[in-house]
């Protein structure tokens, strides 16, 4: 049974879908799907042409709008939008500390995640798109870890694709985690430095924190333990158009006076829990690096071995000097298990995953290279989660690719940019500029 309801000058319906949990099985266990079909109000009864939209994660639902907001208003002038909650994300079978159990014990859960990556989620899109269609092709948007999915779709069903239309997310199509993350961390770096050449007063903060965190345990108010590598993760936030400023505001209200001496302000936890909880999204935590893998070797925590290539990252030895304390961000640690109280019960899983092997290829060069989709992709100069080099490399791969490199938005400029950045893309993937 679907149910439609109205926004401002949309009207919106919940659709649901059966898909094998396993696509070369069939036959075998299904989970459910969970989308959100948009369009605009004045075009409710045309017949228009679909676009489905793959959020960036892993681990996100789809964007939740309120109205024509962002890129929204710019695709319902000619599409109508489907919102889809990839497997295990919103909607769509949940899977975290509470469901995972139904599965069995951490290596049945692992098993389980094994089959979330873009592969399947591709799989999904084709399984649902006949219902959605009537089996005609449609325009697929893809932000981030969406557009890896994008081009796996592009390597193994271009046939369900009339557009490609890719933001801030063109992967590598052979590099191991431990490329990813040893491009990554020189990025890291930088954003960390232009944050601190724009506020140059969060250098002390930031150091007068990561002291009282290696002298004090801090337990914030949902259970989540704020060690020193925890706090350092609060870089994440410099990947987005606002997060550098974000950022310092988080900073400047961190010390209260209290009888006992300084102590890190309740206003300050309340907004570290928001930004490090990994409730609403586990599975980012749990399938992160595997949605590298392609090569059958383990990754193997790669970000935190490759981080011990980078001593400067150390928040011990930066302390010891007078340097600044550098933030991380895009990475993820074993560490997080133990200090997270959203993933404690899944460690095991997790490390079951990372010794996991045999991970098969996503992308299929051969078939890129004589790729007959048009396309067209967001590259952002410097984007602190995707590499732009590797995605330069990966845009010259795909047979017909144009792409926008631009230095006017971060990773999140499809929100930030809103209809300007779909109708730049949608144009050039036209041949209309």
């Amino acid at each position: 049974m679907t149910v439609s309801y109205r926004q401002p000058g949309v009207v919106l319906t919940d659709r649901r879908f059966t898909v094998p949990l396993d696509h070369d099985a069939p036959s075998g266990e299904t989970i459910e799907l969970y989308a959100r079909e948009a369009v605009a109000a004045d075009k409710a009864d045309r017949d228009l042409p679909w676009l489905i939209y793959l959020q960036g994660g892993p681990g996100f639902g789809a964007n939740r709008f309120i109205g024509q907001q962002a890129w929204l208003g710019r695709a319902l002038k000619e599409y109508r939008v489907l919102l889809l909650d990839q497997r295990g994300t919103g909607r769509s079978t949940p899977a975290n500390r509470q469901t995972l159990p139904l599965r069995g014990g951490p290596a049945e859960q692992a098993d389980y995640l094994a089959r979330f990556r873009a592969d399947s989620i591709v799989r999904d899109c084709e399984a649902i798109r006949p219902e959605v269609t009537g089996g005609a092709p449609w325009t697929v948007l893809g932000q981030s870890f969406g557009g890896f999915c994008t081009v796996a779709y592009l390597s193994t069903a271009p046939e369900g694709l009339a557009t490609a239309v890719i933001t801030g997310g063109l992967p590598s199509l052979d590099a191991h985690p431990e490329d990813v993350y040893r491009a990554a961390y020189p990025r890291i770096e930088r954003k960390v430095t232009a944050h601190y050449a724009r506020y140059p007063q969060d250098v002390e903060r930031a150091r007068r924190i990561a002291d009282h965190l290696l002298t004090h345990e801090v337990v914030l108010p949902n259970g989540y333990r704020l060690t020193v590598e925890a706090f350092q993760s609060l870089g994440i936030l410099l990947g987005s158009g606002d997060g550098s400023h974000r950022l310092h505001y988080l900073l400047e209200d961190a010390f209260v006076r209290t009888p006992a001496g300084p102590a890190l302000s309740d206003a300050f936890q309340e907004q570290a829990q928001g930004l490090l909880s990994y409730a609403g999204h586990p599975l980012y935590a749990l399938v992160h690096e595997s949605i590298y893998g392609q090569d059958g070797r383990a990754t193997a925590w790669s970000a935190e071995r490759v981080r011990a290539e980078f001593p400067q990252f150390d928040a011990a030895k930066a302390l010891a000097g007078d340097g600044p304390l550098l933030f991380t961000g895009e990475t993820v640690h074993p560490w997080v298990f133990d200090c997270d109280p959203a993933l404690r019960p899944l460690r095991e899983t997790a490390e079951l995953l990372a010794a996991r092997t045999g991970w098969t290829p996503l992308y299929d060069p051969a078939r890129l290279a004589v790729n007959e989709v048009p396309v067209a992709a967001a590259v952002y100069h410097d984007d602190m989660y995707v590499d732009t080099d590797h995605s330069l490399r990966t845009a010259r791969a795909i047979r017909g690719l144009r792409t926008w490199v631009t230095d006017e938005f971060e990773h999140d400029g499809v929100r930030a940019g809103g209809p300007r950045v779909l109708d730049r893309l949608l144009a050039l993937a036209r041949g209309e500029v």
